[in-house]
């Protein structure tokens, strides 16, 4: 029987997306278009993915240390973020069984802006397809800390012993427990490390870097992830054959 390609395709692919404002800078343009630009490039990864069946796909939209860039640039990615939640293409990922949610920080976020997080939200909530997640103001020392505050309240009022905190309860109180970990996480704009993204679920996540800016990621560089990924052998600690445990 000949193998399934599919078989070894990640179920939940992370990605950094990097580059904007340089790809901008490199064309004469202002950050606003990197960005708009940046946000078609996600609209097309994500319609790759669900054509793939890839059952998760997380963004990096917005980490918590993008509040300190310059305040026009920070009000133009929440403007844009405004607009793309309220384009007509998320009806059509509606249409096409998406899934869409947010994780993150939210309190420092307009109340305009909640309210259309939370009507994507509840509008997508019952389909089955691909699950986007958005990570928004996130970082993930925030997602840690915040999970063990949690735990430590439980605690201290008696719902949880000290001894039965383990990495699965730490984990469900992360902002990815209902999710399996990332198996790959692709990083574009040609930097090498992870920038404070799912520090707790990156723990066995393979990383992708290309040089690549976010605006100009299309399929074919997916495809190029994907084709690395399929050829690594994921060991989890464990040796890959009897004769490396012997050794």
């Amino acid at each position: 029987m000949t193998p399934d390609p599919t078989d070894k395709l990640p179920e939940h692919i992370a990605i950094i997306m990097d580059g904007n404002n340089r790809w901008a800078r490199a064309k004469g343009l202002q950050p606003k278009s990197g960005h708009r630009h940046g946000a078609e490039a996600a609209r097309e990864i994500v319609n790759s993915c669900v054509r793939r069946g890839i059952n998760y796909l997380t963004l990096f939209a917005f980490s918590s240390e993008n509040w300190l860039r310059p305040t026009k640039e920070v009000q133009g990615l929440m403007a844009l973020f405004l607009t793309v939640l309220k384009r007509k293409e998320i009806k059509q990922l509606h249409k096409n069984n998406v899934r869409l949610r947010f994780i993150g920080n939210r309190s420092e976020f307009s109340s305009k802006l909640l309210t259309n997080m939370a009507e994507v939200e509840a509008l997508t909530e019952k389909n089955t397809g691909t699950t986007v997640i958005v990570a928004a103001d996130y970082g993930g020392r925030w997602d840690i800390a915040n999970a063990s505050k949690t735990i430590a309240e439980k605690v201290k009022a008696g719902e949880i012993d000290p001894n039965e905190v383990t990495i699965d309860l730490v984990q469900s109180f992360t902002s990815l427990n209902e999710y399996p970990d990332p198996d790959l996480c692709i990083r574009t704009g040609g930097e090498s490390r992870i920038s404070n993204f799912l520090l707790w679920q990156f723990a066995y996540t393979e990383l992708y870097f290309t040089d690549c800016y976010w605006p100009d990621f299309d399929e074919a560089q997916l495809q190029l992830a994907l084709d690395d990924f399929t050829s690594r052998q994921r060991r989890y600690g464990l040796h890959d054959n009897v004769k490396d445990a012997e050794n």
